[in-house]
Parts: structure tokens; sequence; C-alpha cells
């Protein structure tokens, strides 16, 4: 039997279709299988499609799928679903909470803004990783960072960030999920930032709030400041509040459902 999943297309971190990250919401009564949702996430190829389960009128559980694995935390996908639930109705309450992977999560609707809460992620001074430098080519490289997920690159100017063209095959070969770049910011964005995740199946994420959550904490040692405007410099380009506060981040930003339409699929006897 043929199960149909309601399916929608939005972009977040933006309120003008076609920029922004785009994310696939999907909200079910029970989580297909594991298997499942990772056939429906490499079928789509969107950076990131998020399952949505609800709990109560303001708990729900969520899940992410980038095409290749299950993401540890997303940003753009929770924002765009939290945008979903409210404009489809799903619940009465301005503030909500998402169970993960990456633990407690909220939500907060604020006029047309959205301010998700978000864990952050701390990164450390580390050596240049074999294949990053030849990858990133003819740039300045002021600094490298990493966590046990991703290293961030420090770039010496804007051009730096916003012109590279890096070799995404070498990137592949680095033992992390993702890499960024990111330097200091013009008026009015205190800094700017590209992220790239070609082992997961994620070439360059349009905009990335994860990457925030390293980003937040980083900046604000060297700027002494906890709050932000932070712009990523992809093509499709996306624009975050971004705020430090004790060990959370707080990611703000807007989102435009672009389409909606049902995935038919066979989910039978794959209950998770």
């Amino acid at each position: 039997m043929l199960s149909n999943h309601k399916l929608w297309l939005v972009d977040a971190f933006t309120n003008i279709s076609f920029q922004g990250n785009p994310a696939g919401v999907c909200l079910v009564d029970e989580f297909p299988d594991t298997e499942a949702m990772q056939q429906m996430a490499a079928e789509l190829n969107w950076s990131e499609t998020t399952f949505v389960r609800q709990k109560s009128d303001h708990h729900f559980h969520i899940r992410w799928f980038s095409p290749r694995d299950e993401a540890p935390l997303c940003g753009h996908a929770t924002l765009a679903a939290a945008h979903i639930l409210w404009e489809q109705q799903k619940t009465t309450c301005d503030l909500i909470t998402f169970e993960s992977l990456g633990g407690p999560l909220t939500a907060q609707k604020e006029g047309k803004w959205i301010t998700l809460n978000f864990p952050a992620r701390e990164v450390v001074p580390c050596p240049m990783p074999e294949f990053l430098s030849d990858a990133l080519g003819d740039v300045v490289i002021e600094s490298v960072y990493k966590d046990d997920v991703l290293y961030l690159v420090v770039l010496s100017d804007i051009e730096s960030v916003t012109n590279l063209e890096p070799n995404l095959s070498l990137i592949e070969k680095i033992p992390c999920r993702a890499v960024i770049v990111t330097t200091l910011g013009q008026e009015p964005y205190d800094f700017v930032s590209r992220y790239f995740a070609p082992s997961v199946g994620i070439p360059e994420d349009p905009v990335c709030g994860s990457a925030h959550c390293r980003l937040a904490p980083f900046w604000s040692k060297v700027l002494e400041k906890n709050e932000f405007l932070a712009y990523q410099a992809s093509k499709r380009g996306g624009v975050l509040k971004v705020g430090l506060q004790g060990e959370r981040v707080t990611l703000s930003g807007q989102a435009v459902t672009v389409c909606e339409g049902i995935f038919l699929k066979s989910f039978e006897g794959m209950r998770g």
C-alpha cells in the first residue's frame, strides 16, 4: 500500500524565493525506518531533508538527512520545519521544542522571524590537515581550527572567501564532515563564511545554521561581542542574526515556502 507523505520545499534564512538554503520538510505520524528516510533524502538531493513527528502541541521530534547520511545537527532545515509547522497550523504555540540528535532545540516565532536556540560548539587551533591547503588554492590562510566534526579556516579577506573555488575532490579526502571558511565582514556584516561538505553529498551548503554554532563563539572571542549579523557568501546567499548566550547560540532568520507536493513511497513494514 502506498503511503502519501506531504512534502514541502522551503528556502530558509531568506524571505525571497530561490535564495537562502532549500530544505525538504516531511511531516510524519511515525518515522519510516532510517533507510527509507535516507533514500528519500538522496532522491530529493537537497542539502537536507527533515522529518518531523509531532508529540504534543509544542513538542516535536526532528531528524535531518543529507543526500548521504543522517546529520547530527542542522539549522536551516529546523528553521524550515518550524516555518511549516506554523504555516500549516500544526501548533498554537509561538515557542516550540524539538528533540534531536543534537539535543533539545527550540524555535521561537517573532513576527516574520524565527529564532532557533542551538548548542554552541567550540573549535580549537590545530595543524593544517593534509590536502586542505591544496584544496583551497592560492589564498592566504591565517589560522585553522577544528572540532570533532569539521575544520574552520580563517582567510585574510572577504574577496578570498567570496571568490574561492575550492577543489572539492581534495576536501572530500579530508577526514571530516565539512570545511568552513570565514573572515571579518564589512558593514553591515560582522563576519562572512562559506561551508563545503562534499563527503556527505553537499558540495556547498548555501546557508548553514550549524556552522554558526561554531562561528559565534569563535568570532565572539575575536570581536569581544556576543551579537552578530552574519552573511553566508554562497551564490544563493543568506543572512542570519546570531547571538551567543553562554553555551547556547541563537540563530534568527526568515523562510519562504517554495512548493508543496506528495511523496509517493511505500513505507509499509519499514517503521522505525
